[in-house]
């Protein structure tokens, strides 16, 4: 729970959603695995380039939405490290790293029914990441495209709220750095 803690002192103003998170992984200890049919934790990379000056986004092939990398945690507690492996396998980028040690960002949103599994909930513990490199990926077959994006451009692709949410932090944490 300690990042949970952490985030919560962090982000006063996000009580609700950490309240939420919170008592998900107290009232489900298989909280990490997917196979947790009311949903799951999730761990998701919002990925900075090395001049830190652009985003790598993902065209999600199921979801049909610019979105950040991420993934299950198959069962792994440690979501800073289902972060850094979502970035790597889905984007093909070796070398990434986490800017900061904790959750950047929580999320829970649903994800819509899809051929035999239900509607589920993803909570979504989110890192601030960064890789070696400004050019270059590999669009893995989640994706129907990636790109990286200046920061000013990213309205351009979404206005999904969680994304300008961390677009909005991750300028506040760049000027910090």
């Amino acid at each position: 729970m300690g990042l949970i803690d952490d985030y919560q002192h962090d982000h006063p103003g996000e009580g609700a959603v950490v309240a939420r998170l919170r008592a998900f992984v107290e009232t489900h200890e298989d909280c990490f695995r997917r196979e947790l049919r009311v949903g799951h934790v999730t761990g998701s990379a919002w990925l900075l380039n090395r001049s830190m000056e652009r985003v790598l986004l993902t065209h999600h092939r199921k979801l049909d939405r610019w979105l950040q990398l991420g993934g299950h945690a198959d069962g792994n507690p440690d979501v800073a490290a289902v972060a850094l492996r979502e970035a790597e396998e889905e984007s093909g980028i070796a070398g990434i790293r986490l800017l900061l040690p904790g959750i950047f960002d929580v999320d829970i949103h649903e994800i819509p029914e899809s051929g035999r599994e239900p509607a589920h909930y993803h909570y979504d513990c989110r890192f601030l990441l960064q890789a070696d490199v400004d050019e270059g990926y590999v669009v893995s077959e989640e994706s129907n495209d990636l790109t990286w994006i200046a920061l000013d451009d990213v309205a351009r692709y979404t206005q999904d709220a969680s994304i300008m949410r961390m677009l909005e932090k991750s300028r506040v944490r760049i000027r910090e750095l």
